[in-house]
């Protein structure tokens, strides 16, 4: 089981944005959505998080209608990094972490020693300790990135929902969150859906791909299959040469020059 779509389609007012979308992550896998500016994907992540309603077709969770399961069942299952987080200058790590645990809360509303462990536990798996009582406004982007994800992770998620969780960080903190991902991935069996931009770390960090072109799903399957001559010039309009990381096991693609206009 896992998360599923069908037929899936999003309208913002008269816009189609989202058009039959057939989109399917087992337990387990981490599905990477890649595509270009506009295409549809932060849209799609959106609609899977129920953050915004789709206009037809299903989604399933677990087999289950998204739609019809509590949204609170939902939010102890499904939790999503936005592209955008906005927080409180003098909220602390350990603060934000908390915030994982709302889902879970009984009446009143209050944290337990339960919750108090897990908030530990999360702060802990994410190499945080030391830092857990400095405030979120004070830490790299690297620090920060691992801070939310944190706070998703007290929340005990099934699926892993990141739009662009590598966005604005230089390329060794965006490899420490993405290792960090693949490491919760395999350690902790979490489900991971998310949205990256750098097409060479969608090789590297993913179980399967997605790619997204002018609101339709143009491809999926594994990093080899998808990270091909003709999908580089069909979809990203760039030349390239395709090579093999052999420590990886996985493609790499170095550019070489924009496609020549038609």
């Amino acid at each position: 089981m896992g998360m599923e779509t069908k037929n899936l389609q999003v309208k913002y007012g008269d816009k189609v944005v989202l058009k039959d979308a057939n989109f399917k992550v087992n337990n387990g896998e981490i599905v990477t959505i890649i595509g270009p500016n506009g295409s549809g994907k932060t849209t799609l992540i959106k609609a899977l998080s129920r953050c915004i309603k789709s206009h037809s077709g299903d989604i399933y969770l677990d087999g289950k209608d998204i739609y019809q399961i509590p949204t609170k069942k939902i939010a102890r299952e499904v939790a999503i990094l936005p592209q955008v987080k906005n927080v409180s200058a003098d909220v602390t790590i350990e603060n934000l972490v908390s915030y994982g645990r709302y889902p879970h809360l009984g009446f009143g509303k209050r944290i337990k020693k339960d919750d108090r462990d897990i908030i530990h536990w999360a702060i802990e798996k994410t190499g945080l300790i030391k830092l857990r009582d400095r405030y979120i406004a004070t830490l790299s982007g690297g620090e920060r990135q691992r801070a939310w994800i944190a706070m998703a992770l007290a929340q005990k998620p099934k699926i892993l929902i990141l739009d662009e969780p590598t966005t604005y960080l230089d390329i060794s903190y965006q490899l420490e969150v993405l290792e960090l991902v693949k490491e919760l991935n395999e350690s902790l069996g979490i489900t991971v859906i998310m949205v990256l931009h750098d097409l060479n770390q969608a090789a590297r960090y993913s179980d399967n791909i997605y790619v997204l072109r002018d609101g339709q799903i143009c491809e999926c399957g594994k990093p080899n299959n998808i990270l091909q001559t003709k999908m580089l010039k069909d979809v990203f309009r760039i030349e390239a040469h395709i090579y093999q990381d052999e420590i990886n096991d996985c493609p790499y693609f170095i550019p070489h020059k924009l496609k020549d206009s038609e």
